[in-house]
């Protein structure tokens, strides 16, 4: 592997580990602050929206207007945005609502922590688990590809998603500890969750590398645009809201579209 191929795979190892952090916050904070959650979720979404729509739209469209003309490398990204935005959703709809860690609910996980229902929350961290590996497959490729191609913006894809990632560490150990009263079991089911990220990164390396030209990156970043969308807008901004405040959420919305937008005239 090369430095890029290295950088790109230490930001996606980053971003997916950081549902460990999730982990430790839940066992080390004794006052849970629920309003800076929300802030940041609010943030992580801002800034993926903005990344995906203002930046990985338009640079896979033109890498698609390179092989099929302006016209037609146009509509074959709308194509692939929808269609990464039906893949991510297929998968949310997969997986039972209460065990998706995307519905999060952990103040409920917790409240119900009963000992008879011990097995239950056992099973539901466990499903929480293998469900944030399957939703971070994607993740990984989408943080990689991003750093593969331009580092500033990876790096701040690896930070959106990375925030995202703390409260489904927290989804997963939440339920597990309170199951088995076991701070290092529900810490490493936690933390090896969210190695599914870089796993998906070297699996979507390996498999496209070979064919990789104008028209693959095109239709892989913007079904990655798409797939960014879906979890900004079906899993970061809900659970912001739940968590916090409205206009908490939506003022660390806008923040992170401003960061964004700010880092990218930076560096262009």
């Amino acid at each position: 592997m090369n430095s890029d191929v290295l950088f790109a795979f230490g930001l996606t190892l980053f971003a997916g580990l950081c549902t460990g952090i999730g982990s430790l916050i839940g066992f080390l904070s004794k006052n849970f602050n629920p309003k800076f959650l929300a802030a940041s979720l609010g943030f992580s979404a801002g800034v993926m929206i903005y990344v995906s729509l203002v930046e990985i739209f338009v640079k896979a469209r033109d890498s698609l207007a390179i092989s099929f003309g302006y016209k037609n490398g146009y509509i074959i990204t709308v194509i692939a945005f929808f269609c990464g935005i039906f893949v991510i959703a297929l998968i949310d709809k997969l997986i039972p609502s209460y065990e998706n860690p995307h519905e999060l609910n952990v103040s409920q996980k917790i409240a119900e922590s009963s000992p008879d229902e011990k097995n239950r929350l056992m099973r539901m961290g466990m499903f929480s688990a293998l469900a944030i590996g399957i939703h971070n497959f994607p993740e990984g490729l989408a943080t990689f590809m991003s750093g593969l191609t331009n580092p500033a913006l990876g790096i701040s894809i690896a930070v959106a998603v990375a925030i995202h990632n703390i409260p489904e560490g927290l989804a997963v150990s939440a339920p597990i500890y309170f199951a088995t009263k076991s701070r290092k079991k529900a810490f490493v089911l936690s933390f090896l969750s969210g190695l599914a990220e870089p796993v998906g990164a070297l699996i979507g390396y390996f498999l496209l590398r070979s064919i990789f030209n104008d028209t693959m990156f095109g239709v892989v970043f913007a079904s990655v645009a798409g797939i960014m969308v879906y979890i900004s807008l079906d899993e970061l901004l809900p659970t912001a809201e739940e968590y916090g405040e409205h206009h908490l959420a939506i003022t660390g919305l806008i923040l992170g579209m401003m960061v964004m937008a700010i880092s990218l005239l930076l560096f262009a």
